[in-house]
């Protein structure tokens, strides 16, 4: 063997795989020839290297199940890992997933080189075809887009939708829902409520209903696409913010009582 692989990564017999792995990367950085600070660096950071391929790999076997082995009798098996998957908020307006449309995101990855003495920053534009009806959580993978390391699989690299606030819908699941503030005239009175949709069209929906507390209208077919067929949408509901008088009139007071009450 030569040397002590667990004294190479000055770790104990006793790591786990996130120890081996933390201490690889605090060592390789260390070692790294931009950050080499004598004669020996390199030499001692390519030990960090094979140290690291046999130690990691008692956590994996083919199958896929986790075992510990004497590591001994891994080495030059050349078994590859993969990380755990990077995950990133992916912020889209109503606008995007009414519509659909489609995002480029740069992304910086680190790539050993052949020798194992150097790495490379890579920089590669992923595109995401958003797709009209998308909801919060809809997560997009890409496979083996993340850093490059030895004896390990890239990770993927997975965006999860996150829908940014609106200033007039609140959206859930394909449906959408409408505030619309009325004077408690018009709400005993019936009126007409104006709504400029996504796609900029101005609706007018008229309200021929008591609007009380609990009243909200529906209209069909004006929410959001169905992810499974665009062509189809949800419904707008349309909720009621009651604006009461802050004052009245003995007169005003007595109509209403008239009115109201008799």
């Amino acid at each position: 063997m030569g040397f002590d692989y667990y004294a190479v990564l000055e770790i104990t017999r006793s790591a786990q795989d996130a120890d081996i792995k933390k201490a690889y990367r605090k060592l390789a950085l260390k070692n790294h020839w931009l950050n080499a600070r004598d004669s020996n660096s390199a030499e001692r950071f390519k030990q960090i290297a094979e140290a690291y391929d046999v130690l990691s790999d008692q956590f994996f076997d083919p199958d896929g199940m986790d075992v510990n082995l004497n590591f001994g009798g891994l080495r030059g098996r050349g078994i590859k890992k993969q990380d755990p998957p990077i995950e990133r908020d992916l912020y889209l307006s109503l606008e995007d997933l009414f519509f659909g449309c489609t995002k480029k995101i740069k992304i910086s990855r680190r790539v050993m080189n052949d020798d194992r003495f150097s790495s490379t920053i890579k920089d590669k534009i992923l595109t995401i075809d958003v797709r009209p009806g998308w909801r919060q959580g809809t997560r997009i993978t890409f496979e083996k887009e993340g850093d490059q390391g030895p004896n390990i699989i890239p990770a993927d690299i997975i965006f999860i939708v996150k829908e940014k606030l609106h200033p007039r819908f609140r959206r859930e699941d394909d449906n959408l829902f409408f505030v619309s503030s009325i004077p408690l005239g018009k709400a005993l009175t019936c009126c007409t409520v104006e709504v400029k949709t996504l796609d900029d069209r101005l609706l007018n929906i008229p309200i021929n209903d008591i609007v009380h507390p609990k009243y909200f209208k529906k209209v069909p077919g004006e929410g959001m696409p169905l992810a499974s067929d665009p062509t189809k949408k949800g419904d707008l509901f349309i909720l009621f913010d009651i604006q009461f008088p802050t004052h009245l009139t003995p007169t005003k007071k007595q109509l209403l009582k008239q009115a109201l009450l008799t």
